[in-house]
């Protein structure tokens, strides 16, 4: 079972959480982060958002998270996927789910997790805007 990926279709949220409850019988606590496209962004309206990556880095840095966060919280299991390509206002771009046997390990490590996500994984935000299309300088 692949736990972290990066692809360009949709992803389902129930899927991506039944897949990571199947790892372990003593998960008590599912944590979930989903980040969405949104319409408005620094006061400007936003019509669509696209997403490059670094192929083959992209989803490296995600694994790299994915063992640190294993290694560091005390959780059973962790799942990334993150979408690239065009993605329209309200859709899914990015989804973390954390497994542990007590809640809050689990929220720690998924805020944790996307923090980090978007500190080190080389994944790249277009915003087409009214006036034109906008690099959003989030990443690296």
């Amino acid at each position: 079972m692949e736990m972290v990926r990066v692809q360009r279709e949709d992803f389902s949220i129930d899927e991506e959480i039944e897949r990571v409850k199947k790892t372990s019988k003593a998960i008590g606590a599912v944590v979930t982060f989903l980040g969405t496209g949104r319409d408005i962004s620094r006061g400007e309206r936003i019509q669509g958002l696209e997403f490059e990556h670094y192929e083959g880095m992209a989803e490296k840095k995600l694994a790299e998270i994915r063992n640190r966060a294993l290694k560091n919280f005390n959780v059973l299991e962790v799942a990334i996927v993150h979408r690239v390509g065009k993605i329209g206002i309200g859709e899914n771009i990015v989804l973390i789910v954390v497994a542990s046997q007590h809640r809050n390990d689990a929220f720690m490590c998924c805020e944790w997790c996307i923090s980090e996500l978007k500190r080190i994984t080389p994944i790249w935000k277009k915003e087409f805007t009214e006036k034109g299309e906008i690099w959003v300088e989030e990443h690296p």
